[in-house]
Parts: C-alpha cells; sequence; structure tokens
C-alpha cells in the first residue's frame, strides 16, 4: 500500500479523517506508523498529499491530511478485453489500473464461457476491491471505468468504432505475423481476446471497422501476461 486512499466518508472535518478497515490494520502492522508519523494519502477521484497520524488507539488511527498535489496523468489507453476467468480478471484490473487505465471494457466472444458472465465479482462492489489495491499501489486516486458489453457484434458494430475514433486500433492475435508496435505516444484503443484468441469472424469484424491484427512474436501467453505485456511495449521509450 503505497498510498493510503481515503474516501470521504473517512472525513471528521474538513482536514482530519479516521480509519477503522484494512487500512488501519495495514497502516499498523505493515507500515509499522506510530503517532507522529506521515503518510502518503490521496482522495478518490481528487487529490493527493500527506495524512499526520495524530492519535492512534487499538481499533483506529486519526490523521490530519493536506491534499494538495493532482493525481499522476492516465494512460492514454482505451483496454478493450474479451472476458476471461474470474480468478484471471482480479489479477488483470488490479495490473492494468495500476499502469494507469482508466477505460476498460469487458465483451463477450465465442470462446468466453458463459458461466464467467454470472460471476460475482462482475458487482462493482467486488471488482473495486482490486481496483483500489491497482491504485494504492501507483499512488493514484483517479477510478477507471468498466464497461461490460455480452454481445460482440453489437458493440463492435454499433459501439466501438465511436470509441475508438480519435485513436490509434490494434487487435492482438496470435495468428498474424504483424508485430505489435513499440514506443507509440498516442491515444491507442487495444482489444485482447481470450484464451485462445478471437475465432476468424470475430478478427475480420474488428478489422472492417479498422482495427489492426498484431501479435507479439511466436510465444502464446497467457491474458494477464500478455496484457501487461502489450501495455508496456506499446508505450516504453
Amino acid at each position: 500500500m503505497n498510498l493510503i486512499l481515503l474516501h470521504k466518508r473517512d472525513f471528521v472535518s474538513n482536514q482530519k479523517v479516521v480509519l477503522k478497515d484494512r487500512r488501519f490494520d495495514y497502516i499498523r502492522d505493515v507500515h509499522k506508523a506510530k503517532t507522529g508519523d506521515t503518510l502518503l494519502c490521496g482522495l478518490i477521484n481528487s487529490k493527493i498529499g500527506n495524512g499526520k497520524i495524530t492519535k492512534f488507539s487499538s481499533r483506529h488511527i486519526e490523521m490530519d491530511v493536506c491534499l494538495e498535489n493532482d493525481p499522476i496523468d492516465p494512460l492514454p489507453l482505451i483496454l478493450v478485453l474479451a472476458l476471461p476467468r474470474p480468478k484471471m480478471l482480479k489479477r488483470i484490473i488490479e495490473s492494468v489500473v495500476s499502469l494507469g487505465v482508466k477505460d476498460i471494457y469487458l465483451i463477450n466472444s465465442w470462446r468466453v464461457e458463459k458461466s464467467f458472465w454470472q460471476s460475482p465479482l462482475l458487482k462493482d462492489q467486488n471488482l473495486e476491491k482490486y481496483i483500489y489495491l491497482g491504485l494504492e499501489q501507483s499512488k493514484d486516486t483517479v477510478l477507471p471505468k468498466i464497461h461490460q458489453k455480452r454481445f460482440f457484434s453489437s458493440f463492435v458494430k454499433e459501439e466501438l468504432a465511436l470509441i475508438a475514433k480519435d485513436s490509434l486500433k490494434f487487435t492482438a492475435h496470435p495468428k498474424t505475423d504483424k508485430l505489435c508496435p513499440a514506443g507509440l505516444n498516442e491515444k491507442i484503443t487495444l482489444v485482447v481476446g481470450p484464451e485462445g484468441g478471437f475465432i476468424d469472424l470475430e478478427i475480420e469484424t474488428l478489422e472492417e471497422i479498422g482495427f489492426n491484427t498484431i501479435s507479439f512474436g511466436k510465444r502464446i501467453l497467457k491474458v494477464e501476461t500478455a496484457v501487461t505485456y502489450l501495455i508496456a511495449r506499446i508505450f516504453s521509450k
């Protein structure tokens, strides 16, 4: 936890917060902080600054906070991801949020198992846990938007072209020789398929609205590894 993420409900006055939950446990057990110590803090969707511990009890801490700095810039990326199995989705959400991705679309495809859409993880309150972990890791406060789209064709044909209109458009797919570009400094829309990749018809549908099909070579990676690798490669300098 590199940043203590604050909610408006934590404030008992303009500059004082009280923490009683897992953040209190982490500050006590991992940071091993004590009264008078200063920690990096940030208010969700707002500023970042410092919090000074003014009271430390067995059940809660109180901090005086001063939040004056803007959060770090987001990554100029729209990520469109075929819904992976829930355990993998947890790790992907945490990772891409820590990299600064703010627009995430979870979509269906032929190889996505129907049962994945029934997972309790897809409820907002459950996704939030992994979003918060990603923000805390990367010292960020701005929540991403996660959209769920269960119908591949209608989403691609009716929505995705508009969503991606001002960006470079790429589909990651193992069955192409065109390598993923590197070192870009532009807005990107990246589509990543399920384990095994998109079927041919889905690739054709994406290509019809201007998406370039790319790969990262002959190795076949798990989706969670591929997503992180692709983002790092595209925006490497």
